[in-house]
C-alpha cells in the first residue's frame, strides 16, 4: 500500500511544475507564468516498492480561465537509464532524501500500473493518507475486456490535450494499444467510442471548491 510521509520536499512539487508546465505542448496559460493550486489525484502502489506513483492535479489560474491539467508523477532514488528526458526536477525530501521525479507517462513502472488499474490487477490509492484505497476512482471496461499481458510505453506522442502512450504484448515488435492520458481534464461524462477497452475516471476540485469528474485515461485500439 502507498505510504504518505508528511514531511518536506525542496523544492516543492508546484515549484518544479511551474517550471515545466510551461514548455509542455498541452499547456494553456497566459503570460506571467503557471499560478498553481493543488486541485486532487490519487495515488498507485509499485509492487516493488520502489518508485512512488502519483496523478497529480493542478489548477492554473494564470490566464483569462482557469485550467485545470493532469500530471502523473514519479518518484526514484536514483535516476534510471535513459530516462533523462522525461525528468521534472529533483527535490530533497526531509525522510528519503533526494529524490529525481519524473513524467510518468515516459516511465514504465506507471505505465504497466496504470494498465493494471484498467485490468483490474491495481487498486487506487488515497493521495493523503497511507494504507488507504480511493473508492472515488471509477474504472469501466468494456464488453472485450483489457488484454493481458501489454507492456510499455512504447512511443509516447504529446498532443494538445492528452499523452499518447503505445503499449503492446511483451516479445511483440508492434504495440498495438494506445494509452491515452488526459492533461486537459474537463467535467463530464466519458462514452467508450470504437475500440476503447477501459477507462480511468476520477474527481478533483475546482477553484470554487465544487467537485468535478472526468476522463483521466482510456485504452483503445491503436489506429498506428
Amino acid at each position: 500500500m502507498a505510504v504518505i510521509h508528511r514531511t518536506t520536499m525542496s523544492p516543492g512539487k508546484l515549484e518544479l511544475l511551474a517550471g515545466w508546465l510551461p514548455l509542455r505542448p498541452w499547456y494553456r496559460g497566459g503570460t506571467g507564468g503557471p499560478q498553481l493550486a493543488r486541485a486532487g489525484g490519487f495515488r498507485l502502489d509499485d509492487p516493488e516498492g520502489e518508485v512512488g506513483i502519483e496523478f497529480m492535479v493542478v489548477t492554473d489560474t494564470c490566464g483569462s480561465a482557469p485550467v485545470t491539467y493532469l500530471v502523473p508523477l514519479t518518484y526514484r532514488g536514483a535516476p534510471p537509464d535513459g530516462a533523462g528526458d522525461a525528468l521534472i526536477g529533483t527535490s530533497e525530501h526531509g525522510e528519503l532524501g533526494l529524490r529525481w521525479i519524473y513524467d510518468g507517462t515516459r516511465d514504465m513502472v506507471l505505465v504497466e500500473q496504470l494498465l493494471a488499474l484498467l485490468a483490474g490487477r491495481a487498486t487506487a490509492q488515497d493521495q493523503n493518507t497511507s494504507d488507504a484505497p480511493d473508492p472515488t476512482v471509477e474504472v469501466r471496461t468494456g464488453a472485450a475486456g483489457v488484454p493481458e499481458g501489454l507492456t510499455g510505453p512504447g512511443t509516447v506522442t504529446d498532443t494538445a490535450d492528452a499523452t499518447l502512450v503505445t503499449v503492446g504484448p511483451a516479445g511483440r515488435e508492434r504495440p498495438v494499444w494506445t494509452l491515452a492520458v488526459a492533461r486537459v481534464l474537463l467535467p463530464g461524462d466519458a462514452p467508450a467510442g470504437d475500440g476503447v477497452r477501459g477507462q480511468v475516471l476520477a474527481g478533483w476540485s475546482a477553484p470554487d471548491d465544487a467537485r468535478q469528474h472526468g476522463l483521466f485515461a482510456h485504452l483503445a485500439t491503436s489506429r498506428a
